[in-house]
């Protein structure tokens, strides 16, 4: 099938380009591909929406009967834990920038549903359930295109009866918005040498709950953000609690994935952190509801690659447009799309095709999106190099300099390496041990991922690739402890002992069909023997407001 544009993933970035398009190019042909059930389902975020990038995109839609944001944000507090106790930080010393006022909280899936719904008003072609395996070259090289997955194959590889072929959707630009670490895009990243004299792209770990609290702990459009505990100083990462709708709170936790110690969990981190004395009294009386994961781009402005290539052009978390300090990276998406579009639609109208739309390359900084990133560009390397108190310190220090003098006293920090090459062996490290849950506040990886909703065809190739199947258990395992039993937040690695008593006999099990596509072990493996493609179209987890 032919179009004029292609855009795979139907996320804030992939829709606001599809809107965009639209809007300036009303004869286009545009088509949107994505690989969960329906849209919304693989959307998860915090979520504080920044609503700029929406208000330009479509200027009415805070007065739509159907807006998907309604709790505008009341109270914003800043708290550093330790293991008994915690301090508020006064808001005053809180850079303007990480101001939430003028902000809304809620589910960002259903903002994707709101963003499908106009764009298929406007003649958008959006097709759920079908997953993007692989890039379409031209002759000369160029992007052409992308083909979806063979649907009907069996985990030894052969077609079963209802086998259906995938599809080439061939397109005269292709725009990737399939999210941090997507598969896609990491190919033309390395085909194009996107990241070239780039810093390395750094990742978290974003885990989050959504609670249906009781009526006398609710208290709508406050937002609580930490950090400390139960992390060490030299681990990145902090919490957040967002009151919003009727009686909903979104619990998270975040965890910078250049971490050192292979023993950490960060979903054990996540439920650790809830027994808090000043946490868990908003769950009282509360019913766990959903739970989710995703990985998050942390890089920066020093990381954002190379945006264009031949026939195409990365868009949103894709492109790593996350603000860190504000755990923000919608707007920016959403921004980028609309910037994308802009280019694809002035391509168009001069009958160009399979180009560099550089005019999105050479924009961006000085748009809002570089606005928005370069005056933190320096708070994640200065966290990882100084910790996290003197770290988030010197971040807010860089911060208010940039504010109020437009320099930083850092310059421009790099990324010294990319977040797999932290671990340290087991032999320098303290084994970490967690609690056991209680079923009540705290819960197992299993239980969680039945609230995600997570299916897979369980009769299709295993998704995650092995380079080499002996490194788990020849080399993984004794130097680490095979970490990816720990930083996998929904089960899918485990080690198995042919005798457990002895722990000999070791194999490495992979129980693919637990997995919700945070992409976490294809960021960490320290080996990096770990591929992350797409499973059949449709599988995965199906969010239903996160």
């Amino acid at each position: 099938m032919d179009f004029d544009v292609v855009i795979v993933g139907a996320g804030p970035a992939g829709l606001a380009a599809a809107i965009r398009l639209k809007q300036l190019q009303p004869d286009a042909s545009v088509v949107v591909v994505e690989k969960g059930s329906e849209v919304g389902a693989h959307v998860l975020s915090g979520a504080v929406i920044d609503p700029s990038g929406l208000d330009r995109l479509l200027p009415e839609w805070r007065s739509d009967p159907d807006r998907p944001l309604t709790t505008e944000v009341m109270e914003d507090r800043f708290q550093l834990l330790w293991q008994t106790g915690g301090i508020r930080l006064p808001n005053a010393l809180m850079p303007p920038l990480m101001n939430n006022h003028g902000n809304f909280v809620g589910s960002l899936g259903n903002v994707a549903r709101y963003l499908a719904a106009r764009a298929e008003a406007l003649g958008v072609e959006i097709y759920p359930g079908f997953a993007a395996t692989e890039v379409l070259y031209d002759k000369a090289g160029a992007v052409a295109g992308i083909a979806t997955g063979d649907m009907g194959v069996g985990r030894n590889g052969e077609p079963k009866p209802d086998y259906t072929p995938g599809m080439e959707l061939r397109a005269r630009y292709t725009l990737l918005a399939e999210g941090a670490r997507g598969s896609l895009s990491k190919q033309a990243i390395a085909r194009f040498a996107l990241s070239k004299d780039k810093s390395p792209q750094k990742y978290g770990i974003g885990l989050k709950e959504l609670w249906q609290v009781a009526p006398e702990k609710f208290r709508k459009g406050l937002l609580q953000h930490s950090f400390g505990w139960p992390l060490d100083n030299g681990t990145g990462g902090g919490s957040f609690l967002y009151h919003f709708d009727d009686g909903l709170v979104a619990v998270g936790f975040v965890v910078h994935l250049d971490y050192k110690n292979p023993t950490l969990s960060p979903f054990d981190e996540f439920q650790r952190f809830k027994t808090h004395p000043l946490i868990r009294d908003t769950f009282e009386g509360a019913n766990r509801i959903a739970y989710g994961a995703r990985a998050l781009t942390e890089g920066g402005f020093q990381s954002v690659p190379e945006l264009v290539f031949p026939g195409g052009a990365l868009i949103g978390c894709a492109a790593g447009f996350m603000n860190v300090p504000r755990i923000k990276g919608s707007h920016n998406a959403v921004h980028s799309g609309i910037q994308a579009a802009e280019a694809v639609a002035e391509a168009l109208a001069a009958g160009r095709a399979q180009d560099r739309l550089d005019t999105y390359e050479e924009g961006w900084r000085a748009s809002v999106i570089g606005q928005d990133l370069k005056p933190v560009r320096n708070v994640k390397p200065l966290w990882s190099r100084f910790g996290t108190v003197p770290g988030v310190a010197f971040g807010a220090l860089d911060m208010w300099c940039q504010t109020l003098f437009k320099a930083s006293p850092f310059g421009t920090l790099a990324h010294r390496k990319p977040d797999h090459a932290s671990l340290k062996p087991l032999s320098e490290v303290a084994p970490i041990s967690y609690p056991k849950p209680d079923g009540k506040l705290t819960f197992d990886r299993l239980s969680s991922v039945f609230l995600s909703n997570t299916a897979h065809e369980e009769d299709q190739p295993v998704h995650l690739k092995l380079a080499d199947p002996s490194i788990p258990v020849a080399k993984n395992l004794p130097l680490y402890g095979e970490p990816a039993r720990l930083y996998c937040p929904a089960g899918v690695y485990e080690v198995v002992y042919g005798n457990e008593a002895a722990k000999s006999d070791p194999r490495f099990v992979i129980n693919a069909q637990n997995c919700v596509h945070c992409k976490t072990c294809d960021i960490k493996d320290p080996a990096q023997n770990i591929t992350w493609v797409p499973p059949e179209g449709g599988g995965g987890p199906n969010y239903p407001n996160m």
